[in-house]
């Protein structure tokens, strides 16, 4: 497989790459495992990133289109390709912050 489609839920904290979140790191880890929770309890992916998520993406539901290997920082790709279209990641860490990831092709 060369590309997969994915959405993200993303919390940056204050220090994270690219942030201008305020919240700390144990914030922002405490928030992303409440999504998590929440999409368990099944909540909606997309409306929750809408809701929460820092990323751009979240405008459209967290999408984040297709791509191919070598787009995504390493912690994010193995996460994306490991999955089957449907599945959601447990919690990632990236520079960026925390991430809950679906793939959705």
């Amino acid at each position: 497989m060369s590309r997969v489609r994915a959405s993200h839920i993303l919390l940056m904290y204050a220090g994270s790459a690219r942030s201008s979140a305020t919240r700390s790191k144990e914030q922002a880890l405490a928030g992303i495992e409440d999504l998590q929770r929440q999409l368990a309890a099944g909540g909606d992916f997309a409306a929750l990133a809408r809701q929460h998520s820092d990323c751009p993406s979240a405008a459209q539901g967290g999408d984040l289109g297709f791509f191919g290997r070598g787009q995504m920082v390493p912690e994010f790709e193995t996460a994306a390709f490991g999955m089957q279209p449907g599945q959601v990641s447990g919690v990632i860490e990236t520079a960026f912050g925390y991430h809950l990831v679906t793939r959705t092709a």
